[in-house]
C-alpha cells in the first residue's frame, strides 16, 4: 500500500516545490498626461500606454537583471520600426535589449536570494520619467527627480536595494 502512495506523495511534493518559486505579476500604470510606450527586459514590450491605461505580463521564477522603463516621443510604423526621443531600443517596438537613456529604469531580480526578490529604482542612465515602484510585500519607492534619493545614482549605491517576499507582485507607475 505505501508503494502505490508514493507517486502520490512525489506528485504532492513536486507541486509544492513547484509553487515556491512561481512567476511574478507586474502590471504599469500610465498617470502621465501623455503617452508612454513601456518596455521591460527580458520580457520584451511594445505596447502603448496612454494615460490611465495599463498593461500587465508575467516574469518567470528565477528571473536575475530584469527591467522596466518607459519611453517617450515614439513613433513607429506598421512594421514595428521607428524611434523615441528617450528610452529608445534601436528603433524597435519590442525591446529585446536595453534602452538608450536618458531613461529612469525599474530594476529587479526575482528569486535572488533564499525566497527574496529584490528591486531598485536606478537614474545611474539619466533621467526621463517619474516613476514609482514596490512590490506587494516590500517597500514603495518614488522617484520624481534626477536627484532622487530613493534611486541609485551611482553604480556602488547600494543601499538603494529592496528586498520583498518571493512570489510578490509588482506595480510600476508613470507620473505616480
Amino acid at each position: 500500500m505505501a508503494a502505490s502512495s508514493s507517486p502520490i506523495l512525489f506528485l504532492l511534493l513536486a507541486a509544492s516545490a513547484a509553487g515556491a518559486a512561481s512567476a511574478a505579476t507586474f502590471t504599469v500604470t500610465n498617470n502621465c498626461g501623455f503617452t508612454v510606450w513601456p518596455a521591460a527586459t527580458p520580457v520584451g514590450g511594445g505596447t502603448q500606454l496612454n494615460p490611465s491605461q495599463t498593461w500587465t505580463f508575467v516574469v518567470p521564477a528565477g528571473t536575475g537583471a530584469g527591467r522596466v522603463w518607459g519611453r517617450t516621443g515614439c513613433s513607429f510604423d506598421s512594421n514595428g520600426r521607428g524611434s523615441c526621443q528617450t528610452g529608445d531600443c534601436a528603433g524597435a517596438l519590442s525591446c529585446t535589449l536595453s534602452g538608450q537613456p536618458p531613461l529612469t529604469l525599474a530594476e529587479f531580480t526575482l528569486g535572488g536570494g533564499g525566497n527574496l526578490d529584490f528591486y531598485d529604482i536606478s537614474v545611474i542612465d539619466g533621467y526621463n520619467l517619474a516613476m514609482a515602484f514596490g512590490c506587494s510585500t516590500g517597500d514603495r519607492i518614488v522617484c520624481t527627480s534626477s536627484m532622487c534619493p530613493q534611486a541609485y545614482l551611482f553604480p556602488e549605491d547600494n543601499s538603494k536595494v529592496h528586498a520583498c517576499a518571493g512570489n510578490s507582485n509588482y506595480q510600476v507607475t508613470f507620473c505616480p
